[in-house]
């Protein structure tokens, strides 16, 4: 009986040792120094929890363009938060707005290397991605901005006031390639 216990702890000690030798290796390969610092900064240090509304809009936006011939937006989760600042500054007031776009266009510019164009959609009190997609398509600055040959990402941000209405900011940047 000791033999068997003592080949047990052996071969637990051994797994673990050769479990430790062939997977840490692995794990400091995929977090070694030089792809830490490749990640862009753009998603590295900032997340955002997306709501199933606001993939769907920004999911109906992509369809859109590749249906014209442009490329998919990239999501940046940084610009997202920007717009989630911009519907709470919204919601205060009961007001869709573009009140201090300027302001949140430099801070993006000066947050995300490589910025170069920023523009914004606002809406409100639009039911689903459809339709508030539909109004913007409808309005040719709106539409402007959506069919930008220029953007390469964008960030999005729904919130609901407390009477159910949507407050819907969208914006979109292009980043220096």
């Amino acid at each position: 009986m000791r033999h068997i216990k003592y080949l047990s702890e052996f071969f637990h000690c051994h797994c673990i040792i050769l479990l430790v030798g062939l997977i840490l290796p692995f794990f400091l390969v995929l977090c070694s120094p030089s792809e830490v610092i490749s990640v862009p900064i753009t998603q590295k240090e900032y997340t955002y929890d997306y709501s199933p509304i606001e993939l769907e809009t920004m999911s109906l936006i992509n369809d859109y363009r590749v249906s014209i011939g442009l490329n998919k937006l990239e999501i940046n989760n940084y610009v997202s938060i920007k717009c989630e600042e911009h519907n709470n500054h919204m919601l205060l007031d009961y007001v869709p707005c573009h009140d201090a776009f300027i302001s949140r266009s430099d801070d993006i510019m000066r947050t995300i290397p490589g910025v170069i164009n920023v523009s914004e959609n606002v809406a409100y009190n639009y039911c689903s991605a459809k339709s508030v997609l539909t109004a913007w398509l409808v309005s040719p600055s709106h539409k402007k901005n959506i069919e930008s040959t220029n953007s390469t990402h964008f960030g999005i941000s729904i919130k609901v006031d407390s009477l159910g209405r949507k407050y819907y900011t969208n914006i979109f940047i292009e980043i220096k390639k």
